[in-house]
């Protein structure tokens, strides 16, 4: 692809969304002509991908300094000394892996992170791939009904059932990867339909791991259209998926896109660093 930078090969990794930027170091400071042409890839293309970086914590954290302010993560095990950068971890010996389910970062927030640095330091040979899909593309493909529908509707989200003291994830919250239950309190309330801050785009936003229900209506008469939309926006048209190595980066736009982390490395090792980007409030 040309036209955004001569210093930047971008590659498209599906028709729906994701793109490899190659002939780039994060490690170093990026200049303004590189920094805007992978900014307009990023709102583009949803989630872009470097490969071979070595990136210290403290330039992971320069990278994702440039693009805002950084959200620390309530719930996940922070790294050693840099409390800014969470810790993704999954040993050889435990069951569960942590964000095995289609959702988008802390929607369950009243304002919502713009995006998501996952840096992979450690990674199975085999396995433990990610998916994402673009909910621009799940929007963009619903019946002008059903869109009429839900642009008059807003959704409530939250993190209680997921990280809260007595429900959600207890094998990771035992082995301290995630802990801080008593800050599991948040209820946020966001339009089902968003208009996307930079794109001007419409997405669909709501998600399997921290939608609950829809404004006004009751978690019954909410599910079996929550599970429609959940089913929708997962058809395989709508998705890419990414094949780690270490010194990979990922970063993705929680308003325009889900991700899935696959759990299929029983046995193995996985260390990802992931920082949060502040976003702005939807609407």
């Amino acid at each position: 692809m040309t036209g955004l930078s001569d210093d930047l090969d971008i590659r498209p990794l599906s028709s729906a969304l994701g793109a490899e930027i190659h002939g780039v170091d994060l490690s170093r400071e990026l200049s303004n002509s590189q920094f805007a042409a992978i900014r307009q890839t990023y709102h583009r293309y949803g989630v872009i991908f470097f490969r071979d970086q070595e990136l210290t914590p403290e330039q992971h954290i320069a990278f994702a300094r440039r693009w805002g302010d950084i959200n620390v993560n309530r719930f996940f095990k922070p790294v050693d000394g840099h409390p800014m950068i969470a810790e993704v971890r999954k040993e050889p010996g435990q069951e569960r892996n942590i964000g095995g389910t289609w959702h988008t970062d802390h929607s369950y927030d009243q304002v919502p992170a713009m995006g998501s640095i996952l840096y992979a330091r450690e990674v199975p040979e085999v396995g433990g791939d990610t998916l994402f899909a673009s909910m621009y593309a799940a929007y963009d493909a619903l019946s002008d009904g059903l869109k009429r529908t839900l642009e008059g509707l807003k959704a409530w989200h939250s993190s209680r059932h997921v990280f809260g003291g007595t429900t959600g994830d207890l094998e990771s919250r035992k082995d301290g990867r995630i802990g801080n239950a008593d800050k599991a309190t948040q209820d946020a309330l966001h339009p089902v339909v968003i208009i996307h801050p930079e794109t001007g785009r419409k997405a669909l936003y709501v998600n399997e791991d921290f939608t609950l229900r829809f404004d006004g209506w009751s978690v019954e008469d909410s599910r079996p259209l929550l599970d429609y939309l959940y089913a929708h926006g997962a058809r395989p048209e709508f998705t890419c998926r990414f094949r780690w190595r270490p010194g990979s980066l990922a970063f993705w736009d929680n308003r325009a896109t889900w991700h899935l982390a696959l759990n299929d490395y029983h046995g193995h090792r996985r260390l990802m660093h992931h920082i949060t980007v502040e976003g702005v409030p939807l609407s």
